[in-house]
């Protein structure tokens, strides 16, 4: 089975559903260390990744500006000192999609 962290995203549908529960359920336990939160009616993807100091987090924030640009995906990012906070969810399809699945693993490979 291939990996999350070795696909590429594709462009969804605007307007198109979000993911279901049972989709949300089989992709999650893939990610386990983020959690699912609902802000504004949204469901979406979060983790936060601890780090030494706030130069530490803000190398990670940028490596991860770049995985998003280079996979045409943006998140949330809030860099904070020791820590930074990564949110995905899918703005066109206004919840969860099979994207923010992959680049929640791509994010946990950066920061391994």
């Amino acid at each position: 089975m291939v990996s999350l962290a070795q696909l590429n995203c594709v462009p969804p549908q605007r307007g198109g559903p979000p993911l279901g529960d049972q989709e949300v359920g089989e992709l999650h336990p893939q990610v386990s260390e983020w959690q699912i939160v609902e802000r504004d009616g949204v469901q979406r993807l979060e983790r936060v990744f601890k780090f030494k100091n706030f130069v530490e987090a803000l190398g990670f924030t940028n490596q991860v500006g770049e995985l998003a640009e280079e996979q045409d995906h943006h998140p949330a990012l809030l860099t904070e000192w020791g820590k930074v906070t990564v949110t995905w969810w899918t703005h066109t399809v206004t919840g969860l999609h099979h994207n923010d699945f992959v680049m929640a693993a791509k994010t946990d490979v950066l920061y391994k």
